[in-house]
């Protein structure tokens, strides 16, 4: 028996080692001794990008054809605030939490596998008494006892693999640490070496040439909609705010319009900072009250729909006059077809990159959308397009590139569901997601000069990034 007790002991001899080193090293190691911030429970040392970010994000590569495909993610104009090393800070910053997070991780499993080690000392120290009391002979069934006694003790062998795993987390976890320090420290003095007043130089420069690149890829379909961007929480439930799609990039300006149908007020704010502080306005009154919510500003002027016609006036905010209004021929109003939400939305005003557009529906499109592209001098009808969709099951739509989206709803889990092409005059069903944050959407436009989609959501006034699929020739093709 003698050789089995001397087994027995060394195993025994090991476990009391790691058990001393596991209740005095490894707390240390992990932070059992100290603090650790409880930030959520994730093993992940990724770094993510923020979907709030707001910058352009191109990404290409060559098709089978020899075309260059590219995507282009377009924010909306001055919702950025942070130059490149900024971003890459607050990037850095994320990851240090994911370390953290990582540590606390490995406190709790650390701390797990230390309670169980510690519940067999009391185990041990009996099989080691007995050890030394059996004299060098044990019974049968002493014998067998001590080997069910081991038979308990097995599954440290596995807590001690984790630990070993654990021991070198930390090292790299480490190691990582002093690497993030050493960058954090290195933006730090080098964002010290600017003044307020710089950055915000480098900013609008580096906002400047993104929107430059952006107006050079030119039109594209749309394949995403960005998580939505929350600008103001103002008015009622029901609205519509816009910025002036023909302005030149520092023309910020911002225009409230509160209700859906008899309002006359429209408010109009210096920037979009004004906007989100409520302050620097001024006020216009409009001398007819206006119906619906699809309203646009359109090279320094507000087109709308006249309350209880279908008469399209265009206001002009210099000169605080109605420059000309004219009836738009068949067309529905007074909720005779609005969208799905009602609210007297009869007629919709938009604007993309080529002009003026009027989406509504008539008695002889058996309330079928219908699209027409519109003069903004004389108001005339230019074209009009039958899409087939009922603007009854519409939630809202915009128009992008020429193409008109449809929403299937304006309650919460929304998609853009449709899509109209007037350059061919096809039609195709989409699954493109749009995040309803606030479940009940009124007023949905986009706007081509910022790439960005301007939403009224349940009183606030919300901004969409959009991606666009471009394919652009490579030199030499035809």
């Amino acid at each position: 028996m003698s050789v089995p007790l001397l087994k027995i002991g060394a195993v025994l001899s090991t476990m009391a080692m790691v058990t001393n080193w596991m209740s005095q090293t490894l707390p240390s190691l992990v932070g059992l001794n100290g603090t650790v911030s409880r930030a959520g429970a994730s093993e992940k040392i990724t770094l993510f990008q923020s979907p709030e970010e707001g910058w352009q994000l191109y990404t290409s590569a060559q098709a089978p054809d020899g075309k260059c495909i590219c995507t282009a993610v377009i924010p909306a104009q001055s919702t950025c605030s942070r130059d490149g090393r900024s971003r890459e800070l607050r990037q850095l910053m994320e990851k240090v939490q994911n370390v953290s997070q990582s540590m606390e991780v490995l406190e709790l499993r650390t701390y797990r596998d230390l309670q169980y080690v510690r519940s067999m000392e009391t185990l041990m120290r009996s099989l080691d008494a007995r050890l030394r009391a059996a004299d060098g002979s044990l019974s049968a069934k002493s014998f067998q006892e001590l080997k069910d006694r081991m038979t308990e003790l097995l599954p440290l062998s596995s807590v001690l693999e984790q630990y070993k795993a654990d021991t070198r987390t930390i090292v790299r976890l480490r190691e990582e640490v002093r690497n993030l320090s050493g960058s954090l420290a290195t933006i730090q003095e080098e964002m010290g070496a600017y003044g307020y007043e710089d950055l915000q130089q480098r900013v609008m420069a580096l906002e400047a040439r993104l929107h430059a690149c952006a107006q050079k890829l030119g039109c594209g379909k749309l394949t995403g909609v960005s998580n939505p961007i929350t600008i103001r929480a103002m008015g009622s439930r029901f609205g519509s705010w816009m910025t002036d799609t023909m302005a030149p990039s520092a023309d910020s300006r911002v225009w409230y319009m509160d209700g859906y149908y008899k309002g006359r007020r429209v408010l109009e704010f210096r920037t979009l900072g004004d906007f989100i502080k409520g302050q620097n306005f001024i006020q216009h009154l409009l001398p007819q009250p206006w119906a619906g919510t699809g309203h646009v500003v359109y090279n320094g002027s507000l087109f709308y729909n006249k309350y209880q016609s279908n008469v399209v006036v265009k206001y002009h905010f210099r000169s605080r006059s109605v420059l000309v209004q004219r009836s738009l021929p068949g067309a529905g109003y007074n909720n005779t077809f609005p969208y799905s939400w009602g609210g007297f939305s009869d007629m919709d005003f938009m604007v993309d990159e080529s002009g003026l557009w009027a989406v509504y529906t008539t008695n002889q499109n058996a309330g079928n959308i219908v699209v027409s592209r519109l003069d903004p001098h004389t108001l005339e009808v230019v074209r009009s397009w039958d899409t087939g969709y009922p603007k009854r099951s519409a939630g809202e739509a915009f128009m992008i590139c020429g193409v008109l989206y449809v929403t299937n709803s304006h309650l919460a889990g929304a998609k853009v569901y449709f899509a109209y092409f007037t350059n061919t005059s096809s039609y195709e069903y989409t699954d493109v997601p749009f995040h309803n944050q606030y479940s009940h959407i009124s007023m949905l436009d986009y706007n081509p000069r910022e790439r960005a989609l301007y939403t009224w959501n349940n009183g606030h006034q919300v901004l969409y990034n959009v991606t666009l699929f471009h394919v652009i020739s490579t030199a030499g093709d035809p």
